[in-house]
């Protein structure tokens, strides 16, 4: 290191602080450090100093190590941040990723067995293996706790010994020409010369090194010596279990579809509703039993967006989008993958955070299903006020406003198909579809605001509806349960009157309730679990998954406070039919004892994903 004199009356670039907004590195996932500058003319920043903008004629730069020693460590696939001591044979057997093979004890892989063993099942299908292979991976484990020590080997030693795992690879290739010795043992790899860094799985179950330095532009000299940094291990990105596409009609009811095989046939298209749940919402606070990493926006932000491309959906339609991650990271990335991106964020009347981190409803569909015709933005706290105007008294449109303006929104897209009409009475006829994306109100003593927007968005739909004959879906995070008014009006087409959530209704806003009807003959997608008179393991499954009372999941919003269904997809039966349904989670593919978001799952609502086909309208 050269030692450079400081600038005249001693003030140049110095690194006060730096550190790491998680300790723990996860592979895929870009780690950008926290660097607090003091700038020669004494301000505070955290801006970088690039080469090619120097301040002063001072500059930043970055690098990054991994640090390698002869003891290698392999971490559990169920908790990253523990080391493994146990792996699973029938996962080495059936070329499973070695890295989901590793434990950190035998309870973890008991409580993890039923998960598990569906990749087993996979695997072997996959593999189209023979009936003696399969009992042989599968035939002995039995049931009970003895099977963890019959299913697993115990890594030699307290530590793991990778060296004769050929499924576990973090080559000593530097990216960088040369690697430095800095003690018996332990080598440092440089990986990288900016100040990001995204982990690879070369790095996993390494530590990694972030050095920073003010360099002198004219002398190429450092001054003073490095400030550094150190990382946890770099962890696997945890990967839940592939959900499956499952058929609800009668021709394919014995079967299901793997998504990463399946692509929409002729005729059909797929839809997909997922509340992501907001960065601004996602605190430790909240969801305290999620860990920290795993909550972090530069890692739930990749894990959902592997979730979302995985299940290579037609349309999308996500609620809970900050604006400014819809600008700068969704739109962007999900073009990438040929989805155009339309975009509504909730109005400000209430909401008191920052403008860009506002949430809003994001709608995409691909470039080559669907061109759009038009949009439609629908904003509540406007009709509230027409409302307001309309039927409250002067001296109680403040009480009233303050309990109607909630925010929230909705967008409706109306999309034209470019595959076609064929089988249809007109073939030539352009095939439109009419898709609304919605985020009804939370707040649960609200029962009167929540049917009041979902009956405002279904008047407003049906006049679409008059205008053009057009299929319709109406997706998003409703917040109403099964057996609500708002769900009953939705599903229905109207609301029992002697329904007691009708008991609130200071405003009167709902009266007469012989008004709280609609036209539209809408049926929730998921209910086609339960409808369906085909048998076969696969909808037997579902429908254990199912409230028989309700026709509609057992979940789709799964927390330590509350586990119940809020998020639907609905659609027109007059003019779509359902050909399959993305099967829905249980508390087996959660992992025992686990609320959302957790690691595997970066929202605490699922996605909903529904195969249609347009049909001809039935006429009444």
């Amino acid at each position: 290191m050269t030692q450079v004199k400081p600038a005249p009356g001693g003030r140049m670039l110095t690194v006060l602080r730096v550190h790491l907004p998680s300790e723990i590195p996860i592979v895929g996932c870009e780690i950008t450090p926290y660097v607090l500058l003091r700038r020669p003319d004494g301000g505070i920043s955290i801006d970088d100093v690039s080469e090619a903008s120097p301040v002063d004629g001072y500059f930043m730069r970055y690098k990054w190590y991994r640090i390698q020693s002869d003891r290698r460590a392999a971490v559990c696939s169920v908790h990253p941040t523990e080391q493994a001591t146990l792996q699973c044979i029938g996962c080495l057997k059936s070329k499973i990723p070695v890295a989901k093979s590793y434990h950190c004890s035998a309870k973890c892989f008991c409580d993890a067995w039923q998960h598990h063993r569906v990749l087993h099942e996979r695997a072997i299908s996959a593999l189209n293996e023979n009936g003696t292979e399969e009992e042989e991976l599968f035939g002995r484990f039995g049931s009970g706790s003895s099977s963890s020590g019959i299913i697993s080997a115990a890594l030699s030693g307290s530590t793991p010994n990778l060296s004769q795992s050929s499924g576990f690879n973090n080559g000593p290739t530097p990216v960088y020409p040369t690697g430095t010795e800095k003690s018996s043992g332990e080598t440092w790899f440089e990986v990288g010369r900016s100040r990001t860094y995204t982990a690879t799985v070369d790095d996993i179950g390494h530590v990694l090194r972030f050095e920073c330095v003010v360099v002198d532009l004219e002398t190429r000299g450092t001054v003073r010596a490095p400030t550094s940094v150190m990382t946890s291990r770099v962890i696997p990105a945890p990967t839940p279990t592939p959900r499956r596409l499952i058929p609800v009609n009668a021709a394919d009811a014995m079967g299901h579809f793997d998504l990463d095989s399946r692509t929409s046939s002729f005729g059909t298209f797929t839809v997909l509703s997922y509340n992501i749940l907001a960065d601004t919402y996602a605190t430790s606070d909240t969801y305290s039993y999620c860990p920290t990493w795993a909550l972090s926006w530069a890692y739930r932000r990749q894990n959902l967006l592997r979730e979302i491309i995985g299940y290579h959906a037609d349309i999308i339609c996500l609620q809970e989008v900050q604006n400014n991650h819809f600008e700068e990271f969704f739109a962007p990335e999900l073009d990438k993958h040929g989805y155009q991106a339309l975009y509504k964020k909730r109005t400000t009347e209430v909401y008191a955070g920052t403008p860009q981190a506002i949430d809003g409803c994001a709608t995409f569909f691909r470039r080559d299903r669907f061109s759009h015709v038009k949009k439609y933005e629908v904003e509540f706290n406007k009709a509230a006020q027409s409302l307001t105007d309309a039927i409250i008294p002067a001296a109680q449109k403040k009480l009233a406003l303050t309990r109607l303006v909630k925010d929230n929104i909705a967008l409706i897209a109306v999309l034209e198909a470019k595959f076609g009409n064929h089988g249809t009475e007109n073939p030539s006829k352009r095939q439109l579809l009419c898709v609304a994306n919605t985020h009804i109100n939370i707040h649960h003593d609200l029962k009167d605001v929540k049917l009041w927007q979902i009956h405002t968005l279904l008047k407003g739909l049906e006049k679409i509806a008059v205008s053009a004959d057009i299929p319709m879906l109406v997706c998003g995070d409703f917040n109403s349960i099964p057996g609500s008014t708002s769900h009953g009006l939705l599903a229905m087409g109207k609301v029992d009157q002697l329904h007691p959530d009708l008991a609130v209704d200071p405003l009167g806003i709902l009266r007469p309730l012989s008004k709280l009807t609609h036209q539209l003959p809408l049926v929730s997608a998921y209910s086609s679990f339960a409808r369906m008179a085909s048998v076969g393991y696969d909808l037997d499954h579902q429908r254990r998954k199912m409230d028989p009372t309700t026709n509609e999941p057992l979940f789709t919003n799964c927390t330590r406070d509350f586990t119940g269904t809020i998020d639907y997809i609905f659609y027109t039966a007059d003019s779509l039919t359902v050909e399959s349904l993305l099967e829905l989670l249980d508390e087996d593919s959660l992992r025992k004892d686990t609320a959302l978001p957790s690691p595997e799952w970066s929202s605490d609502h699922i996605a909903l994903l529904a195969e249609f086909r347009c049909t001809p309208r039935v006429r009444r």
